[in-house]
């Protein structure tokens, strides 16, 4: 005979719904191993010319670490830089995530800067200047970079702008 109290040996509830706890708890803690793998995506900078745009996360760093001059070079000579095409009479405006902004951003063109350090998450630039050889521009396209960080650099985003005749 069995020493279980009357009507228990029958009820097995106790064990399946442990069961269920222990599987829901390693599926849960795998989950949490997954995601704790991942890469956290870099702040994202975006260009806008009338209704276009063209958003990108960082060509090189973008984690809060300086950059070596030497690695700020290769970036700016990378191929794979997102475009939009830029008609000289429209205004080019530029946006950044708010943590880009709090450590201070400058846009460069062709590698210069272009303008003054800001903490402000968007900012407005005529069109004509990135094609006015006064402002450093050569031929139809021209490089354009938000740099973050003002002393050091520690993210840079690039992107190509080709006039729009």
């Amino acid at each position: 005979m069995t020493t279980l109290p009357r009507g228990t040996a029958a009820r097995s509830d106790r064990a399946v719904r442990r069961r269920r706890a222990v599987v829901v708890a390693g599926a849960v803690s795998a989950g949490l191993l997954v995601l704790s793998a991942c890469d956290k995506p870099t702040a994202m900078s975006t260009i806008t010319v009338g209704s276009d745009s063209v958003a990108s996360e960082a060509t090189c760093g973008g984690e809060g670490k300086a950059l070596k001059a030497s690695d700020l070079t290769s970036c700016l000579e990378d191929k794979d830089i997102k475009e939009i095409s830029v008609d000289p009479d429209e205004t080019v405006r530029f946006g950044v995530d708010p943590d880009l902004a709090d450590k201070g951003w400058t846009i460069l063109m062709n590698g210069q800067p272009l303008t003054d350090s800001s903490t402000k998450t968007y900012r407005t630039i005529p069109g004509s200047v990135f094609f006015n050889a006064q402002y450093g521009a050569q031929g139809n396209s021209t490089l354009v970079s938000v740099k973050q960080g003002e002393n050091e650099a520690t993210g840079l985003w690039s992107f190509r702008l080709k006039k729009d005749a």
